[in-house]
């Protein structure tokens, strides 16, 4: 099946949420795979992560004044400082929301990529859930989680999970030391176990009109907003 492997342009953290959002709204293609382009740094935070207390944890590690904003997904703090970005679409029927055999399909299926090509990752069998993470100041890297994926026992790859009607927004970041400087392979391997896991082919197209002009009216009117941002 048909899949579109968006290219968007560069954005701060309020374009990039906004940027998902506008995409499982417009929906273009059952399956959409985009690797996040920055402009700047900043930092995101699950939707039921207190706001106040996200900024404490970002001033303690000298981010104080940073661009900062709540995913629409869950999960805990996330610095995006060097890490390699990355967002999944696709169709999720009914009322059934299941995020650990989500995980577990879409995880395994990244690693498996990986390992293909010789890389040491493994999953995470830790006895803790994902939704642990949602405690308000979690950092969503300083302790792995069932099924997020481990080097050498630390996380390097976790994602975070939100319904949107008929279908599901999957945000995960890639924190390697070579995430950005080796994007191109990293982007292969997702590329290659996600595809494999969705039986999608990829197609790389630009970012639509109007969902980029969806966008742009959400980065302004809902990701840049206290309202959101300090919604708790």
């Amino acid at each position: 099946m048909k899949g579109l492997l968006v290219e968007s342009p560069p954005a701060d953290v309020y374009g990039q949420m906004a940027m998902d959002e506008a995409l499982c709204e417009t929906l273009p293609a059952p399956f959409m795979l985009r690797f996040f382009r920055w402009k700047g740094t900043g930092i995101t935070f699950g939707y039921a992560q207190r706001a106040r207390e996200v900024e404490e944890a970002a001033a303690a590690r000298g981010l104080a004044g940073a661009d900062m904003t709540r995913r629409p997904t869950g999960g805990g703090i996330v610095y995006h400082l060097s890490d390699l970005t990355f967002s999944l679409i696709f169709p999720s029927s009914g009322d059934d929301f299941r995020p650990m055999e989500t995980y577990d399909r879409l995880h395994r299926a990244i690693n498996s990529a990986y390992a293909r090509r010789g890389f040491g990752f493994e999953l995470s069998n830790a006895r803790t859930a994902s939704y642990a993470v949602n405690a308000p100041v979690m950092d969503c890297f300083s302790k792995p989680v069932s099924l997020d994926i481990l080097y050498n026992g630390k996380k390097v790859l976790g994602g975070a999970l939100r319904k949107f009607g008929g279908r599901m927004l999957y945000q995960a970041s890639l924190q390697t030391e070579d995430a950005r400087t080796g994007a191109a392979r990293h982007e292969a391997a997702i590329a290659e176990g996600l595809a494999a896991e969705l039986q999608a082919d990829w197609e790389k197209a630009p970012l639509a009109e109007d969902a980029l002009a969806r966008a742009g009216a959400l980065a302004e009117e809902k990701y840049r907003s206290a309202e959101w941002i300090r919604r708790i």
